[in-house]
């Protein structure tokens, strides 16, 4: 539950925030010319900022003084006579930090979130740059890169306010199982929803592990995000036509999606199976997962789910704990989410990453996209996401082959492909898909064949939500309370005695509903029918 008091700053955050990028908005600009495409020919030095995510990794060089700030200002620097700072941002603030430098117009040139509605919300305060001609004119190389299929994310209004990051990575989540379990008890891999819930009945009663407190099913019910992951798909009807798919499921599948056609259905299965004992007893109180981290690591759990390349990650992942602590043990993906039509659908993560955003109090707006489009270019992209052949990596069949020297001290990358400095590929890009995909497997040492197999299993059948070229005002406005109010409702669901979880179905989602559910979803239908001359 939120405070009064915490409820109450906020308001009060949103108003400053508001009132302030109102005011911007109409402030003059001396980079007018900039913003119109017309600058870019001054010879003056100037600053360039530019956000950058703390990420609080332990042993992290200074993030405005290391190996990729100095490349950055050796050559892009130096060719457009400029010095680019970067404004540190912790990653686990960055929208609350983000409106605070908005609210006093002290944003960097380049700032991001990977949240729309934040940007829609800056978009309708005259907060942001808009970029369709400075785009023409500084860009070619970006806006190529990108391509129209993930620029049109960046678009609000029918202007373009933002410059989308690009995903070269679309899958989702992923089901995991362990196979040694499987193969002890003599079970074949599970493909349907009734095949995994005899299977876990199966990993309750047999108990093939030995342990103290086995889990079936490992379940964490995270207030960001909370949904049953790709249950719901085995029960969502096949035959939705475009606009029921587009208003009743604008929201990722992991997430909650109350009035989606058989998402009641998902929400009985796992209330069947939590009353029989198949999930994590501590699910809803366990919002970080760690609780479920250790428990698959230390052997407890027999299946879960979880991002498609989740156990493989390093610091160390799930799966070198579990094999550490359990010699033997063996995790898969699997697929047994089969809807009617014996299909495994999968919504996968749109192709955009991160929104990139100028604000409008920006001097430096050209820069800014001579910046991003200097990025763009692939020799660029190359040294920022691995570093310095035969030192940092070697090419091996076209895949760069890190060599370890980015794990720590003044080339220490806190994130995966240094996302946090090569900000427009959102995953490794080397203008491949195979060559990226080999790429992304050959980036977990000793599970490369894991990895490859788990993509591939990430996205079969795979499909993206309904792309609305109008932003969804009233989503923007109560999304964080919603999801709050998902969680806390989906929870009474899953615990709640069998023979009451569909009436409490019904007065639970009217209560959503009623709460700003209904609004949010009235603007879905009325942007729906806008965008389609309705």
């Amino acid at each position: 539950m939120v405070s009064l008091k915490v409820k109450a700053q906020r308001s009060i955050c949103v108003s400053l925030v508001a009132l302030t990028i109102t005011l911007a908005g109409c402030q003059s600009n001396s980079s007018s010319g900039t913003q119109n495409g017309t600058a870019g020919t001054t010879k003056e030095h100037r600053t360039l900022t530019v956000e950058v995510f703390d990420r609080g990794k332990p042993g992290q060089p200074d993030l405005n003084n290391n190996f990729w700030t100095k490349y950055i200002n050796d050559n892009f620097g130096k060719q457009f006579n400029a010095t680019v700072n970067f404004v540190s941002v912790p990653r686990a603030q960055e929208v609350d930090k983000l409106n605070i430098l908005m609210a006093a117009g002290q944003a960097p040139d380049i700032s991001y979130t990977y949240n729309q509605g934040v940007v829609y919300n800056y978009v309708q305060q005259g907060g942001l740059a808009e970029l369709d001609s400075v785009l023409k004119q500084d860009g070619s190389t970006l806006t190529k890169y990108l391509g129209d299929d993930v620029l049109k994310y960046g678009k609000f209004n029918g202007k373009q306010y933002s410059v989308p990051g690009k995903r070269t990575v679309l899958a989702g989540n992923n089901t995991f199982i362990r196979k040694d379990w499987l193969d002890k008890l003599g079970l074949p891999v599970p493909t349907t929803p009734e095949q995994f819930y005899n299977t876990m009945v199966a990993f309750k009663e047999k108990n093939p592990g030995s342990v103290s407190g086995v889990i079936p099913y490992g379940y964490s019910l995270s207030p960001s995000g909370p949904g049953l992951s790709y249950i719901p798909e085995a029960f969502k009807p096949s035959n939705l036509t475009e606009e029921q798919f587009a208003t009743l499921q604008p929201q990722p599948i992991w997430s909650t999606n109350w009035n989606l056609p058989g998402f009641d259905k998902a929400v009985q299965y796992m209330n069947k199976m939590y009353n029989t004992g198949l999930i994590s007893p501590n699910f809803a109180t366990d919002k970080d997962g760690k609780l479920l981290d250790a428990d698959i690591s230390n052997g407890k759990v027999g299946a879960f789910q979880t991002n498609w390349d989740g156990p493989y990650r390093t610091a160390p992942g799930t799966y070198t704990n579990l094999t550490k602590n359990v010699p033997g043990a063996q995790l898969i993906p699997i697929d047994p989410w089969q809807n009617d039509a014996g299909k495994h659908p999968k919504n996968v993560y749109s192709p955009n990453g991160m929104y990139i955003i100028i604000p409008k109090s920006s001097k430096n707006v050209d820069l800014a996209i001579q910046y991003l489009n200097w990025m763009a270019d692939p020799k660029v992209t190359l040294f920022l996401q691995n570093g310095q052949e035969g030192v940092d990596y070697n090419m091996v069949n076209g895949v760069p082959k890190q060599t370890g020297t980015t794990n720590t001290g003044d080339k220490m990358m806190t994130v995966a492909n240094n996302l946090d400095y090569d900000i427009l590929s959102n995953g490794i890009e080397l203008g491949d898909q195979q060559k990226n995909n080999a790429a992304i497997s050959a980036g977990y040492p000793g599970y490369e064949k894991d990895a490859e197999n788990a993509l591939k299993v990430g996205m079969v059948d795979y499909y993206t939500t309904y792309f609305y070229s109008i932003p969804n005002a009233a989503d923007a406005k109560s999304n964080a309370e919603l999801r709050n109010l998902s969680a806390q409702l989906l929870a009474k669901l899953i615990v709640a005695k069998p023979a009451e979880v569909d009436s409490l179905y019904k007065t639970l989602v009217q209560q959503y509903m009623d709460q700003g559910g209904k609004a949010v979803q009235d603007e879905y239908v009325k942007n729906y029918k806008a965008q389609n001359g309705k």
